[in-house]
């Protein structure tokens, strides 16, 4: 996985699929990711070029309703998923953003620095 430059503003995006999304439902994300006004000044990653880290997550879709164990059924199965955030990835480097990306499905380290309170849920 690559790596942010630490002296720059940058955007995290943890993306997961559930069930009925969709590639459109993808791009139309990643153009609102893209456009999002929470940078300093209220930029957006688009007006200062930020780089966007993605990092596929099923676990956003953990269920914790019921006993002591998430469920993940909301989450989109891998196969389904996978080409989904493909989809989303390159939707934002047609747009202009510098990604870099993980491995889907592998198990990884993500360190963060957190400049500032913001933590949007982004949906369609």
């Amino acid at each position: 996985m690559g790596s942010i430059r630490p002296d720059s503003q940058g955007l995290l995006a943890f993306v997961g699929a559930t069930h009925g999304d969709d590639i459109g439902k993808a791009q139309r994300l990643a153009e609102k990711l893209w456009q999002l006004r929470i940078l300093d000044g209220d930029q957006s990653a688009a007006d200062i070029n930020a780089p966007i880290m993605v990092v596929s997550q099923f676990t956003l879709y953990a269920d914790t309703a019921k006993g002591r164990r998430p469920s993940w059924n909301a989450a989109a199965p891998g196969a389904v998923a996978e080409p989904l955030i493909g989809a989303f990835v390159r939707a934002l480097r047609q747009l202009g953003a510098d990604v870099e990306t993980g491995t889907f499905g592998a198990h990884m380290q993500v360190e963060l620095v957190n400049d500032g309170p913001v933590t949007v849920l982004l949906e369609l």
